[in-house]
């Protein structure tokens, strides 16, 4: 069967760069860190007492205030974004049929500030089973998908893809395919997370995964230089509205991109540690440019995963070696972790944000914070530092990787009619 095509026809972001996709955009492009000192717990006795969070949320502009109590914050951020997008799409009006138009949403954690508080206040009681009614739809992590459509009336496909900091890149995959096989007409895709809280800085902390650089926040951050030690730990939201080609030419829709392909992988190999060769990232890409019909020439810029990790950032580079050759010195690649930090299931719905307007707007914005090379690099490659660069880019890949060895790219390219 041939296959249909798909496009991008709305954004949405809360990031902690601005609470709009122009905000976002805007501190990319100008190199802005959206790291400091924790706001949302007293991180005092923490090994790391900063992150990358949203700045001045108000669930009120969105969700009336009882409904707003019944959301976790993970989901009042889904319907922030949400409603960005669906406005921006021009969907809603437009005489679509909403049996045919689904949500896919990624959350890799879901409600933690709800189980945290639930389990603390029953730890302190006298043993009373004393829990909020809420408390299970609050926390689970398809709710949020669950409230999107109920909010719009989309009797599309519903659910949430959970793969750790892949899922907001695999919950755009099932949509485009979906939507390609001709099983839906658009799609509210995307993902959101809340993890800045005790648990998730302490789980983290734990595992020896998050810098510790608390005198300095705003360049903790730093991937691809020497002396990077851990992630930033950041939250937000990003929404794409895909959709079939035919149907946004019908209505006249804006439209951004072509979301031209993606790919998945497993590395197989170790609980959190990237496999040492890049072997699940040197897939996941190669399956991606496969699905695009596309080759390793027609890439200009790589949106990375770029975590700022001391194993994980060598892993991916190795990858791109590998997958790209001597094409590999061609290409912008750049880390947007730098600026926004690493918001776990919600990463690879910003960071295709931040790809799709790179080949929108032909400009790659940078990887922030680089003090001294690593001779583990090629000093060949361009990783965009600390400074946006203006390039032609037809076509872009946003890559994903998440603990338990998911991996997923998306390959967005330029829209031509």
């Amino acid at each position: 069967m041939e296959l249909k095509r798909v496009v991008i026809t709305g954004l949405g972001a809360l990031t902690p760069l601005g609470n709009s996709v122009a905000e976002y955009w805007q501190g990319l492009l100008g190199g802005v860190s959206g790291a400091g000192p924790i706001t949302l717990f007293d991180a005092s006795k923490y090994k790391t007492r900063f992150a990358c969070e949203v700045k001045n949320f108000d669930p009120i502009v969105y969700l009336d205030r009882k409904e707003a109590r019944k959301l976790d914050r993970f989901s009042q951020l889904a319907i922030a974004s949400s409603e960005e997008a669906v406005k921006d799409s021009g969907l809603l009006g437009s005489g679509f049929n909403p049996d045919r138009v689904g949500v896919i949403w990624g959350s890799g954690i879901g409600g933690l500030r709800t189980f945290l508080d639930e389990v603390m206040t029953y730890a302190k009681g006298d043993g009373t089973p004393r829990f909020n009614p809420f408390f299970i739809p609050k926390m689970i992590a398809d709710i949020a998908s669950g409230h999107i459509s109920m909010r719009y009336g989309f009797r599309g496909p519903n659910f949430t893809t959970v793969s750790a900091c892949a899922s907001g890149t695999n919950a755009m995959i099932d949509a485009f395919n979906y939507i390609r096989l001709g099983k839906a007409d658009a799609f509210v895709a995307g993902g959101s997370e809340a993890a800045v809280n005790e648990a998730g800085i302490g789980g983290f902390n734990a595992m020896h995964a998050l810098s510790e650089r608390n005198d300095s926040p705003e360049t903790a951050s730093r991937p691809f230089d020497l002396d990077r030690d851990g992630f930033v730990l950041g939250e937000g939201t990003g929404c794409i509205i895909l959709e079939e080609y035919e149907h946004a030419k019908a209505r006249g829709a804006k439209i951004y991109a072509e979301l031209a392909g993606g790919g998945m992988s497993a590395d197989a190999h170790h609980l959190t540690a990237p496999h040492p060769e890049g072997l699940g990232a040197i897939n996941v890409m190669k399956n991606a440019l496969s699905d695009a019909g596309l080759d390793i020439t027609d890439i200009d810029y790589i949106n990375v995963h770029g975590t700022s990790t001391p194993l994980g950032d060598i892993s991916e580079t190795k990858a791109i070696m590998h997958v790209f050759g001597d094409n590999a010195f061609n290409l912008n690649i750049s880390s947007t972790k730098s600026m926004t930090g690493h918001l776990l299931g919600a990463a690879g719905a910003i960071e295709a944000i931040a790809t799709i307007l790179s080949v929108v707007n032909d400009i790659v914005p940078p990887t922030i914070n680089h003090f001294t090379d690593d001779p583990s690099f090629d000093s060949r490659l361009n990783f965009t530092f600390n400074k946006a660069q203006k390039r032609i880019v037809r076509a872009a890949i946003s890559n994903t990787f998440g603990f338990g060895g998911h991996n997923a790219s998306v390959v967005i390219k330029k829209y031509i009619a």
